[in-house]
């Protein structure tokens, strides 16, 4: 699991985490409870479709990394400064976001991080969806669309008007998302039409931080045909919902990816206090 404990080393000073469940505390990239061995190229076009989003809908979804005020983002923005440095280093542009299994909060993490990325002055944000089974980035920011990534793929529309600008506030992040799920998804992503799709997206938006929420990883064969076309990946797993050998057979298909960052959701109140302050309160 050397590229998994790599990433966990890197995240190792710092406490990253996201909105939490009540009765949690927020997500750890640290130590887990187990031993699992600057100018802006795409301004605001005024022919994108903007949609105000509804701040009371996104809470619900646990979406507030709009917000800077709120205490729940800031382990969000210690994210997006983990992710970014690496990323502006080493040139990447293309994050894509997946966990073991449903339930660990990947989207979540991917729409909560995409907003933290938008509030800085400098920077602005692709988010796309390619979890053509489970779409979750539409519904989880309240928008509905005929046109998505999959008329994309199907040659009906073109990545330029399936593209639309979620805006909270004064932030804006530009989202191409699915439009309705598929069964075939298998022959969508492995088709010549996504490589094109991926390809249109490095060439004309290149200064966007692109994130791609994925679909599950152990779910499908859908994240290891896609994974030779990104730039790093960020693995979020879930104590009670994640295992070690789920996380195990992860870092066999992840071994040749560079895992940017390793994400632990849903961490109990005690796990943050063990982390931080010694042994588990009897």
């Amino acid at each position: 699991m050397d590229n998994i404990r790599q990433a966990l080393e890197r995240a190792r000073e710092l406490n990253v985490g996201g909105a939490g469940q009540k009765g949690h505390a927020p997500l750890s990239p640290a130590r887990l409870p187990f031993e699992p061995n600057v100018g802006i190229e795409n301004p605001v076009d005024a022919r994108i479709p903007e949609f105000a989003l509804n701040v009371e809908y996104l809470e619900s979804k646990r979406i507030i990394a709009h917000d800077d005020t709120d205490p729940r983002s800031k382990p969000f923005d210690m994210l997006r400064t983990q992710v970014l440095q690496p990323m502006d280093q080493k040139g990447w542009k293309i994050l894509g976001i997946t966990s073991p299994t449903p339930g660990c909060g990947k989207t979540v993490t991917a729409i909560n991080l995409a907003f933290s990325i938008a509030r800085q002055p400098d920077r602005s944000v692709l988010l796309v969806d390619l979890d053509l089974q489970k779409p979750q980035v539409a519904n989880s920011i309240g928008v509905k669309r005929e046109s998505g990534v999959v008329s994309v793929l199907e040659g009906r529309t073109s990545l330029s008007n399936a593209i639309i600008q979620a805006r909270v506030g004064n932030h804006r992040v530009m989202v191409l998302p699915v439009e309705n799920s598929t069964s075939g998804s298998s022959a969508l992503v492995t088709s010549r039409a996504m490589s094109a799709l991926l390809q249109e997206i490095r060439r004309d938006y290149r200064s966007p931080t692109v994130i791609i929420d994925l679909p599950p990883m152990l779910s499908s064969d859908d994240v290891i045909a896609v994974l030779p076309q990104l730039d790093c990946v960020l693995l979020v797993a879930a104590v009670g919902t994640s295992t070690v050998s789920q996380i195990e057979e992860c870092n066999n298909h992840l071994h040749s990816a560079e895992v940017i960052r390793f994400v632990l959701n849903k961490v109990p109140e005690w796990g943050a206090q063990y982390y931080y302050s010694g042994p588990r309160p009897a």
